[in-house]
């Protein structure tokens, strides 16, 4: 059961979806482009910190505004960069919130991915 944009939007931006989307979630974390998915979830939890830290330094401290950007800029990088680190580990900390077992991405990725080469594998030399 796929939510509404406005529970898409809650889970990306790091909100829990109800457990009849559990399904959506286990599939959104297992899809091919499951990276770029975690990725923009990442960027969706750290902009709006990054934007922040960089409109207080200018306000309260009168900061250059080159600075108050490369500031944000930098805390966006090292959010996003530290958010890739342990992405692995993040999809499968969240799905066992829905009641999956631990590692069950993974070896569903892992699984879609050998069949995948195995049907690039034979439509090239199995013909």
């Amino acid at each position: 059961m796929k939510p509404n944009l406005v529970l898409r939007l809650w889970y990306y931006l790091g909100g829990r979806l109800p457990q009849r989307h559990r399904e959506w979630v286990f599939h959104n974390v297992t899809r091919p482009n499951w990276l770029l998915h975690f990725t923009a979830r990442s960027l969706l939890q750290v902009l709006p910190l990054s934007l922040v830290i960089g409109v207080l330094l200018v306000v309260l401290l009168g900061s250059p505004i080159g600075l108050a950007v490369a500031c944000g800029a930098l805390g966006l990088i090292v959010g996003v960069y530290f958010s890739l680190s342990y992405a692995a580990e993040s999809v499968e900390n969240r799905i066992t919130k829905y009641g999956y077992p631990h590692g069950a991405a993974g070896e569903t990725r892992a699984r879609r991915t050998d069949d995948d080469q195995q049907a690039r594998y034979n439509a090239t030399w199995r013909t």
